[in-house]
């Protein structure tokens, strides 16, 4: 299963992309609203994860490359969490992308192919998608693609330490068509 847009080609993953994905993990200000940069290891580990969320589920985190060159770009899609908070159990829409190609609407571009795929061939009656407060950026792609945030759904992400700067989330929903 792949999904095209103008510029994008979202994928099944490649053995060649374990390089590029590592060194996109182990970039600082890709990384600055998650924990920490990831080792190779670790990011070997994740693609794994992802790997085995599309064989459980049917979908996952597709690999993002611009469909010009077949540059690997990073990824964007659909992801189950796994910890417990209000809005659990759901599905999360999210991406993350090599800086040099951040602030050209690709985010965007394929999280809106991404939602499209969500409510119409998997039937989702609903979307989520998380952050920490401080990302702007990725809270910009949510409002674009049509999400809304009610700060009563806001909370402290169960997975960091009381007191950690990135702890505190906000959370946006996207309702399908479908009911």
């Amino acid at each position: 299963m792949a999904l095209e847009t103008e510029r994008l080609n979202l994928r099944e993953w490649r053995a060649q992309d374990r390089e590029p994905f590592a060194r996109m993990n182990a970039d600082p200000a890709v990384m600055e609203f998650m924990p920490t940069v990831l080792t190779r290891a670790e990011s070997d580990a994740l693609i794994d994860r992802v790997e085995a969320h599309f064989a459980a589920h049917g979908f996952g985190p597709w690999a993002a490359e611009l469909r010009e060159t077949g540059e690997f770009i990073g990824y964007v899609g659909l992801w189950t969490p796994t910890f417990e908070a209000h809005f659990t159990p759901c599905i999360e829409i999210g991406w993350r992308l090599a800086k040099e190609h951040w602030g050209k609407g690709l985010a965007t571009e394929g999280a809106r192919a991404v939602m499209e795929h969500a409510f119409g061939e998997v039937g989702l009656k609903e979307l989520v998608s998380f952050t920490s407060v401080g990302n702007l950026r990725s809270r910009r792609v949510m409002e674009k693609i049509g999400m809304t945030h009610d700060p009563a759904d806001d909370f402290d992400h169960p997975a960091l330490p009381e007191g950690h700067k990135l702890r505190r989330h906000v959370l946006y929903r996207k309702q399908g068509l479908r009911y």
